[in-house]
């Protein structure tokens, strides 16, 4: 699995598009219902999806780890929302920690770590 972070418009998709040769119908996009397509060649947004978890009291680190099998050879990005002003929703606050969670377990199981940052990319791992 390679796992791509950074901030908004930063260059992520793009950079999955061409460092790993996922086309565009490949890349599944998540949205607010929680629904992934866990076995696609690529999974970008993955903060909507901690999102919905946060809401729907799901634990995104658990449900990740429960369909390992399927997600294991894909490309995942998600937004890097931890940085600037903590929020002073509780929402938010818990949406930011369960992002963070999810990205430090991801990051941890993947074979490649990017961060993209005014569209460079800085290898982490």
């Amino acid at each position: 699995m390679d796992f791509i972070i950074g901030g908004a418009y930063q260059g992520k998709r793009e950079y999955a598009r061409s460092r790993f040769s996922v086309a565009e119908d490949e890349i599944f996009t998540c949205c607010e219902n929680g629904r992934i397509d866990w076995r696609a060649r690529c999974i970008d947004k993955l903060e909507e999806f901690t999102l919905w978890c946060v809401r729907s009291g799901a634990d995104p680190v658990g449900l990740f780890k429960s369909h390992g099998d399927a997600w294991r050879g894909s490309v995942l990005i998600c937004m890097d929302i931890s940085c600037g002003v903590v929020p002073l929703g509780a929402e938010n606050r818990a949406w930011r920690e369960a992002t963070g969670r999810l990205c430090a377990y991801l990051a941890s199981e993947a074979d490649s770590v990017t961060r993209m940052f005014c569209g460079l990319a800085q290898k982490l791992k």
